[in-house]
């Protein structure tokens, strides 16, 4: 470890690669090994995808998985569909072991269970191609395009992605995807992969960091994270940077080292506390550190890590390194969201991207414990971004900033994701130290809820686990902040449980940003219990598959179709093509009883066109021993645009346990949904 003198460095603020559902190389990055549940999971993705109906066409690819002392295991997975990349296509499946029939809840991004379309495009190339270079609205170096399928919050479309690149006015790179819808030419979406910010001069004082052999800088005991000099390139690998005495730079931008420093030194940090705190090996979670790569260029200092890319400036023509630690932490917390929920970086997902940048920034710089940049709730504060001494960015009052809310709406998502990052950081914030005033780190911070509530913290240690096994295990490229709540509270009862103090500390933070309450709370479960003598384990399926058995997938969150009451329900068919889906729950019936009944509520969609002949069928069904019983059948022609409550007499199974079944049949072609909620078996 050596010593290194970086008093007096000035920086400026960042850019990142964000948003990586936009992209097309998966991560990791080239070079960089896959983990071996990864490639397990990837090795019978085939099966998986016959297992939860995909239609034809549709690949899985393994992107993360996350697995829990007690076995259950998160796979995350990204689709493609008739070989085109499918943005937005993401899903993440959960189970109980490593079966792939053990499957407990799928939750598909944005509610595309299917993401089908039609690929012969309307527009064509050269005309999407000139599009996406207007859109760019700078001088394009670069530009080409790609059929995809999009995913939007109303149905997947068939789009063409340009990439531009070239140079902005103010000089900074970008690298700009634009989403052109293949039919219509309109403009679906942009992410731009370099994001950029400007500022000023810091002091970082002297650090340490990890070298080896004689002396390069390349840290063994992280992974080999090792750093190069680009040495003018904007591409390539560069040079590792070598030093004959194992003291790095000079405080200044006279020694090509000194932004060599702080890459490493900033890498060193994150990965300590991805390490230490969450058991996460690196950004790709492979044991494998990350290259940074150090570019001197015209007015700017460029730092690439492998799944981020920084641009450092002051846009006066003064190229300058990054030392700020909660910055670096920042930058590479991008990487980590794009190799696990990669969120966009446009509407709701595009806030909650950005402030889980913030949010481990943070922490990265708490974790530091360094003297000279103690721990607070301010963003780039040692940046001096304004030139009078105030940070970028705001935790314990976000509007602080000029621009960014404090409290969620639905207007929030259309903001640049930099401002709607404000309640997601003001949540944290909330979270963590609660409402009033105190000095952190030597700065006073002051926080309101917006529902004006009094909150009591439950501390940054507390919240930042909450999120990030929210990250990891919940949230997928289009999430919400409604997803955000959920999730959170879900991550917070698993590893708390519902009743603590921590689940309820979570909880008030959300209500206090102003984000409604959904399905998820803490105290009395997801959904309340049974009222009565219902004799069904989770009849509202609000704790998804639990209590039930059968195929993976029916019981879902998934919001194409609405629930009758809480956020989940059985959602039977729906897939337009031949299948048959079913699912069932075994239930005592007492012998004392004098009249038993079960009551469900349905609610009936079809593209069928036809008002005599039936072609999908939901059954409802009893399995005493070896008989199999049908209650009653429903079919396409028995649609309605509401839940219609039934009940069914199931008197003559008192004194036996049978086996409740609901099961769907659908022929080859136009879709009937089946969706039932709210099931109820009494006996008097």
């Amino acid at each position: 470890m050596a010593i290194v003198a970086t008093a007096g460095l000035a920086t400026a603020f960042t850019g990142s690669t964000a948003g990586a559902a936009n992209r097309a190389a998966p991560l990791p990055a080239s070079g960089f090994n896959q983990p071996a549940a990864v490639q397990a999971e990837q090795a019978q993705t085939a099966q998986t995808a016959a297992a939860l109906g995909l239609a034809g066409g549709e690949v899985l690819k393994v992107r993360d998985v996350v697995k829990d002392a007690d076995g259950t295991e998160y796979v995350r997975y990204d689709r493609t569909y008739n070989g085109l990349k499918v943005v937005g296509g993401d899903l993440i499946v959960k189970r109980k072991g490593e079966a792939i029939g053990d499957v407990i809840t799928v939750t598909y991004n944005l509610g595309a269970k299917s993401v089908g379309v039609a690929t012969k495009p309307t527009l064509s190339q050269s005309a999407a191609l000139t599009k996406g270079a207007q859109a760019a609205k700078f001088k394009a170096t670069g530009n080409k395009g790609a059929l995809v399928v999009f995913v939007t919050p109303a149905k997947p479309v068939l789009a063409y992605e340009v990439v531009t690149t070239g140079v902005k006015p103010d000089q900074t790179p970008s690298v700009l995807h634009s989403f052109i819808d293949a039919k219509s030419g309109a403009l679906l979406a942009q992410d731009d992969e370099i994001k950029t910010g400007t500022g000023n001069s810091m002091y970082s004082g002297t650090v340490s960091i990890g070298t080896s052999g004689s002396f390069t800088m390349s840290d063994p005991s992280r992974g080999g994270n090792f750093t190069t000099d680009l040495n003018g390139a904007t591409s390539g690998n560069g040079t590792t940077f070598t030093d004959p005495d194992d003291t790095w730079g000079n405080g200044s931008t006279s020694s090509r080292q000194t932004a060599g420093v702080d890459a490493h030194y900033g890498a060193q940090l994150t990965w300590d506390y991805y390490k230490n705190v969450h058991g996460r090996n690196g950004i790709f979670n492979n044991g494998q550190g990350a290259r940074s790569r150090v570019h001197y260029g015209n007015a700017y200092v460029n730092a690439f890590w492998d799944g981020t890319q920084m641009t450092y400036g002051d846009g006066q023509g003064n190229a300058r390194p990054l030392t700020a630690i909660d910055v670096a932490g920042h930058e590479m917390s991008h990487g980590v969201t794009e190799a696990t929920a990669n969120l966009n970086y446009f509407g709701d997902a595009g806030g909650l991207n950005e402030s889980t940048s913030d949010i481990f920034g943070t922490m990265v710089e708490f974790s530091a414990n360094n003297s000279s940049d103690p721990g607070d709730y301010l963003i780039g504060e040692k940046i001096n971004i304004n030139g009078n001494g105030t940070p970028l960015r705001y935790m314990d009052k976000p509007s602080k900033d000029g621009a960014s809310y404090d409290c969620w709406s639905s207007s929030v998502g259309n903001a640049d994701p930099h401002y709607s990052s404000g309640p997601l950081n003001h949540w944290f914030y909330l979270a963590s130290e609660g409402t009033g005033s105190k000095v952190i780190g030597g700065v006073t911070h002051s926080s309101t809820a917006c529902n004006g509530a009094t909150i009591a913290g439950v501390g940054h240690d507390v919240a930042s686990k909450v999120w990030y096994r929210t990250l990891s295990t919940k949230l997928s490229s289009g999430s919400t902040y409604k997803d955000a709540r959920e999730g959170a509270i879900t991550s917070a009862k698993e590893l708390y449980g519902a009743d603590s103090a921590q689940c309820k500390g979570i909880e008030a933070a959300f209500s206090g940003i102003s984000v409604p309450a959904g399905a998820a709370a803490c105290g009395g479960g997801t959904e309340p219990p049974p009222t009565g003598d219902n004799l069904l384990l989770n009849p509202g399926f609000e704790s998804g598959a639990v209590n039930w058995t059968g195929t993976a997938g029916p019981i879902t969150n998934n919001t194409g179709r609405p629930a009758r009451t809480g956020s989940w329900k059985l959602w039977l068919q729906g897939n337009g093509r031949a299948t048959t889906e079913n699912v069932g729950q075994s239930v005592a019936i007492p012998a004392s009883a004098t009249a038993a009944s079960l009551s469900f509520w349905i609610r009936i969609d079809t593209a069928e066109t036809t008002s005599s002949t039936v072609y999908d069928t939901a059954k409802v069904q009893i399995i005493d021993g070896g008989t199999t019983t049908t209650l009653a059948t429903y079919s396409n022609l028995n649609k309605n645009t509401s839940y219609v409550q039934k009940t069914l007499n199931v008197t003559q199974y008192k004194g036996k346990t049978v086996t409740v079944k609901f099961v769907g049949q659908e022929d080859s072609s136009l879709q009937t949904s089946f969706v039932i909620d709210d099931t109820s078996l009494t006996a008097s």
